[in-house]
C-alpha cells in the first residue's frame, strides 16, 4: 500500500511556529500553510512577521501574530494561550525555528559568560519554553507533533563555534528525551538538522571564513559545497519539506529522530 498524498496534509490543524519571519522560517511557515495548516506566528519582530501572515492569508489559511520573546517564560505562556484562543482553541503542533549563531571566530576559552548566556538562552531555553507550554496541551488531547530545529554542528565538533555547536548537541538530547516522555500519549517529537542552507547567514559565515583563510568568498563557498555528498547546498525549501513530513501523518510512527538535511555533509 502506497503513501497517500493526503497523509502529508495538515488540513484542520493549528501549528505554533517560532521565528517565522525570515529565510528558513518563512519557507517553513508557508509550506505548512500550503499543506492546510492555520498558524500561530510568534516572535519579537512582529513587523517582519506581518508580510508572512499576509502570504499565509493569500494561501487561504488563518494566522495570528503573537509578540513574544522566546526566552521569557511568561511571554511564551501568553503567546500559546492567546494564539490558541485566536484559532478557536486548536493546537496540534509546534515548530521551533528561532535561533542565533552567537559570536563566531572565538575559541572556547575566549568566550565570555555573556556570550554563553546569549546563545544558550535563545537556542536552548528558546526551544524548551515553547515545548514547556505546548506539550502539556498536546499530551492532554492525545495527539500532536513537535519539530525542533537542530543543525549539523550538533553531530560533530566545530572550531570557533563551540557554544553554538553545544546548543545543537543539547537540543538533540532534549528532543529525544521529550519524545520518550510524550510518546505514551501519542505525541511525537522530532528534530530537523539543516546544514549549509544557502542564504544570507551562510553567506556571512563563509565570507568571515574567507577573510580568516585569506581566500575569495567564492572559493570559500565552493569549498563548502564540495564537502557535501550531493555537491550542492541545501535550500530553505528542503528544510521546509522535512518539517512538513515530520508534522504530518506520513511520519505517524517516527519519533525521537534527527533528520539531517545537509546534502550529505556529516556522512
Amino acid at each position: 500500500m502506497g503513501v497517500r498524498a493526503d497523509r502529508l496534509s495538515l488540513a484542520g490543524r493549528a501549528v505554533f511556529v517560532t521565528g517565522p519571519a525570515k529565510g528558513m522560517g518563512r519557507a517553513v511557515t508557508l509550506a505548512l500553510a500550503e499543506a492546510g495548516a492555520d498558524l500561530i506566528l510568534a516572535g519579537r519582530d512582529t513587523e517582519a512577521i506581518g508580510p508572512v501572515a499576509e502570504a499565509v492569508a493569500a494561501l487561504g489559511r488563518s494566522s495570528t501574530i503573537q509578540a513574544c520573546d522566546i526566552t521569557d517564560d511568561a511571554q511564551v505562556a501568553a503567546a500559546v494561550v492567546d494564539g490558541t484562543a485566536a484559532l478557536s482553541g486548536r493546537l496540534d503542533g509546534l515548530v521551533t525555528i528561532a535561533g542565533t549563531t552567537g559570536p563566531g571566530g572565538k575559541k572556547l576559552w575566549e568566550h565570555t559568560v555573556a556570550d554563553y548566556r546569549d546563545v544558550f538562552d535563545v537556542n536552548v531555553l528558546g526551544t524548551v519554553l515553547p515545548m514547556r507550554h505546548v506539550l502539556p496541551r498536546l499530551v492532554a488531547q492525545g495527539h500532536g507533533s513537535v519539530v525542533t530545529i537542530g543543525g549539523t554542528f550538533g553531530f560533530k565538533g566545530v572550531r570557533e563555534a563551540s557554544l553554538y555547536g553545544a546548543t545543537k548537541w543539547a537540543l538533540r538530547g532534549i528532543t529525544k528525551s521529550a519524545a520518550l516522555e510524550a510518546g505514551a500519549a501519542g505525541v511525537r517529537v522530532n528534530m530537523v538538522s539543516p546544514g549549509g542552507v544557502d542564504g544570507p547567514r551562510l553567506t556571512r559565515q563563509l565570507s568571515e571564513s574567507a577573510i580568516r583563510d585569506g581566500i575569495a568568498p567564492e572559493e570559500a563557498y565552493d569549498r563548502f559545497r564540495r564537502t557535501t555528498a550531493l555537491g550542492r547546498m541545501s535550500q530553505d525549501a528542503d528544510v521546509a519539506a522535512a518539517v512538513l513530513f515530520l508534522l504530518s501523518d506520513a511520519a505517524r510512527n517516527i519519533t525521537g529522530q534527527d533528520l539531517l538535511v545537509d546534502g550529505g555533509t556529516v556522512i
